[in-house]
């Protein structure tokens, strides 16, 4: 029988967004994140990364780190006591320096392609199912693809660009927070209006 998930963005939602790209030895959960993501496995929810890596396409970092990085998300997890389901990434930009990655694809948020494919791997139904994001991108992916969503105010949206699909279900200003939503402790009762706060 199919299950909802919970999507999370990786930079800035489940991880402190660093300068110069994915270091592992410097990889950090951000503040609530841990207690937001032990509160939404005891509820059974399977947690899948889905995040945007355009530093392949530019040249600032080789694919092969990705390999690193989901594997040290699986291990960060495990010592907190929270399984990780799975690390999906898109690695393309169609403004890319390099050409085997320039290139306009479906996974790039904000389209859904990355909750598509892991919808596919891991037997998910994207309609009992979540995507937190610190950009409206994320948000939109989320919608594509038929989540609720949940949108991470922490100061980093920028282009509060309207259209489809880029109203979230609700807003929240960490995991733990996001957590109380999904799970019906907390009202969505904040909303971003389409085109701006």
């Amino acid at each position: 029988m199919k299950r909802g998930a919970v999507f999370l963005d990786k930079d800035g939602t489940l991880l402190l967004d660093r300068p110069g790209g994915p270091e592992v030895a410097t990889m950090e959960l951000m503040p609530g994140a841990a207690r937001g993501l032990r509160r939404l496995s005891a509820a059974g929810l399977p947690l899948i990364v889905a995040s945007n890596q355009t530093g392949v396409a530019m040249g600032r970092f080789p694919e092969q780190v990705l390999t690193a990085v989901g594997q040290r998300l699986f291990e960060m997890l495990s010592e907190i006591g929270v399984p990780l389901t799975g690390f999906w990434y898109c690695p393309h930009h169609p403004d890319g320096q390099v050409p085997a990655y320039a290139v306009e694809c479906g996974c790039r948020k904000p389209r859904p392609g990355l909750l598509l494919a892991a919808r596919q791997h891991h037997d998910i139904d994207l309609s009992e199912s979540w995507l937190i994001g610190t950009a409206l991108d994320d948000i939109e992916a989320g919608g594509r693809a038929g989540c609720r969503t949940i949108f991470l105010d922490i100061g980093r949206e920028t282009g509060w660009r309207s259209g489809p699909y880029r109203t979230p279900d609700a807003i929240a200003c960490d995991l733990w927070d996001a957590a109380a939503v999904i799970l019906g402790a907390r009202s969505p009762d904040r909303a971003v209006s389409k085109g701006g706060r």
